[in-house]
C-alpha cells in the first residue's frame, strides 16, 4: 500500500481525553476516532490489526473443536425473561423497541440466544457434545467508557458455549479452552496467566480469568512467579485424546488469584517470598463452566438413557478481540510509538523514500515495493513529499516490525538501511539481502 494513497490521519499532539498508553497512540496513530463517549471508529489500520486477531482467535477456536456461526446484535427481551436476567442485568443493557412496540435489546452477551437456537435441534444424549462460537459486535453501556478500547461500550468479542449432557463432558470442553487461550495469547506475544475468578452476573461455579501484566491494568493480582514461565502447550496438543484438565494443573496447581478472590493466608503459607509477585493485570479472556444455569429456566433438556430428561450443561467463553489490542500495545510500545509483534503487525515492513523525486531512489523504492509485493510481504510505502523526520517519527509510531530506509547517501553504494523497530537495530545492506530477509527472516 502506497502512504500516499492510504488513509492515515496520525496526531502529532498528544489527546488530552487519553489516560493511558494505548489509547494515546492508537488516536496518535490514526488507528481510531472517538464517535461518542466508548463508542469508535476503526480506521484501516486499527481496522487492519483488528481482522489480524480475529484470524489468529478462529484459527485456534477451530483447532479446538469448536465451530463459527454468527447470532445478531439485537435480541428478543422474552429470551432474557426466560433466563431471569432481564430485569438483574442493569442498566449496562441497552433496550429498545422496533416500531411494533417488541420490546428487545442490544446484546451484551449471547446466552440466551444460542440456548434457544440449541434447544430447538438438541433432543437426545446423541446430540452432544457440540462446541460453537461467533465473533460479533456487544454493546454494554459502561457507566463511565475510559481507557479508550480498554473499556468502550462498544466492543468486538469472540463468545464461545460448549453443550454436554453431564459434568464430565462439560468440564472437557471447559479445558479445551482453557489450554486454547493459553495458545491465543501466546500468539500474540502475551503472557496471559489464568486465575480462579468471580463469575459475575454469568453465573456458574468454575471461572477463570486471563491476565496479562501491566502496569495500567485495572486488576491486581497475586500469584506464583512460577507462572510467568511456565511453558505454552505446542501445535502438537491432540484436544481430542489428551487430558486437557491435567495439562491445565501445571497454571491451576500454583496460586494465582484477583484482588476479589485472593486469600492472603494461602498466598503466603503455599507461596515462598522469594517467588510471591503483587503486580497489576489487564483481562483479556474469561471462561465459565455455569452448568444448568440457563438449561433449566428456558428447559434446555436432552433425553438420556439412564436419567430422564436432563438440563444441559453449558459453558461459554470470552475474549474481548478489541480490547485484546489495547492491551497489545499496553505491554509492546517506547517512548517512540507501538511495537507490533509480527503476528498481529497491519504491515510487515514500512518502505520510506527519504528524497520523494530524487530520480535513483525512486526507482529502487519502486523496485523494492514490487519486490514486497510479488512475494507476499505486506507493505506499507511512503511516497509522500514529507521531510525525512516527520517520515521517521510517523513510521516509529505506527510500529511496523521493519523498516526499510532508502537515500541518495546509501544509493551510491547500493545499500539501504534494514531497522528492526523493536531493538533498534539498524544493518547497512544490498537491496536484494534486505528483501531476502524480510522473506526468510535471514
Amino acid at each position: 500500500m502506497r502512504l500516499s494513497r492510504y488513509f492515515l490521519p496520525t496526531l502529532k499532539e498528544v489527546p488530552k481525553e487519553a489516560e493511558i498508553a494505548s489509547h494515546r497512540l492508537m488516536l496518535r496513530a490514526g488507528m481510531i476516532r472517538q464517535e461518542s463517549a466508548g463508542i469508535y471508529s476503526w480506521l484501516p489500520l486499527g481496522y487492519s490489526v483488528l481482522k489480524k486477531i480475529e484470524i489468529i482467535v478462529r484459527r485456534e477456536q477451530d483447532r479446538a473443536g469448536f465451530v463459527e456461526m454468527l447470532m445478531p446484535t439485537i435480541q428478543p427481551a422474552d429470551l432474557w425473561r426466560f433466563s431471569g436476567r432481564y430485569d438483574d442485568y442493569g442498566k449496562e443493557m441497552l433496550r429498545i423497541q422496533d416500531r411494533h412496540q417488541n420490546e428487545m435489546l442490544y446484546g451484551p452477551t449471547n446466552e440466551e440466544m444460542i440456548t434457544n437456537l440449541f434447544k430447538a435441534t438438541a433432543r437426545s444424549y446423541r446430540d452432544v457434545p457440540k462446541r460453537l462460537y461467533h465473533i460479533q459486535w456487544k454493546f454494554r453501556d459502561e457507566l463511565r467508557p475510559r481507557f479508550g478500547v480498554m473499556r468502550g461500550r462498544e466492543f468486538l468479542m469472540k463468545d464461545a458455549y460448549s453443550f454436554d449432557y453431564d459434568v464430565a463432558g462439560a468440564r472437557r470442553s471447559y479445558y479445551r479452552q482453557f489450554i486454547a487461550y493459553l495458545r491465543i495469547f501466546s500468539s500474540f506475544g502475551l503472557k496471559a496467566i489464568p486465575m480462579i475468578a468471580d463469575t459475575g452476573p454469568i453465573g456458574g461455579d468454575l471461572s477463570h480469568e486471563f491476565l496479562v501484566l501491566a502496569n495500567t491494568g485495572e486488576s491486581s493480582i497475586f500469584c506464583d512467579k512460577a507462572l510467568i514461565g511456565q511453558s505454552i502447550p505446542g501445535d502438537n496438543i491432540d484436544y481430542e485424546r489428551e487430558d486437557l484438565e491435567e495439562l491445565a494443573k501445571a497454571w491451576t496447581g500454583k496460586y494465582a488469584a484477583t484482588e476479589e478472590k485472593h486469600d492472603p493466608y494461602q498466598f503466603e503459607s503455599e507461596v515462598s517470598p522469594d517467588h510471591r509477585l503483587t503486580a497489576r493485570g489487564i483481562e483479556v479472556g474469561h471462561i465459565f463452566y455455569f452448568g444448568s444455569k440457563y438449561s433449566e429456566p428456558m428447559r434446555a433438556f436432552l433425553q438420556t438413557r439412564e436419567k430422564g430428561q436432563v438440563p444441559l450443561q453449558m459453558g461459554s467463553y470470552g475474549i474481548g478481540i478489541s480490547r485484546l489490542i489495547g492491551a497489545i500495545i499496553e505491554v509492546f510500545h517506547d517512548e517512540s510509538g507501538i511495537i507490533w509483534p509480527e503476528s498481529v503487525a497491519p504491515f510487515h515492513v514500512g518502505i520510506i523514500n527519504l528524497k520523494q523525486g530524487d530520480t535513483g531512489v525512486d526507482s529502487l523504492c519502486e523496485r523494492l515495493y514490487a519486490q514486497c509485493l510479488s512475494t507476499g510481504i505486506e507493505v506499507l510505502y511512503d511516497d509522500t513529499g514529507e521531510r525525512a523526520g516527520s517520515k521517521f517519527k510517523n513510521m516509529d509510531l505506527i510500529g511496523l516490525p521493519w523498516q526499510l530506509i532508502v537515500g541518495p547517501n546509501g544509493l551510491s553504494s547500493n545499500l539501504v538501511e534494514f531497522k528492526h523497530r523493536l531493538t533498534g537495530a539498524i544493518e547497512l545492506l544490498s537491496p536484494e539481502s534486505a528483501i531476502n530477509k524480510l522473506v526468510h527472516g535471514r
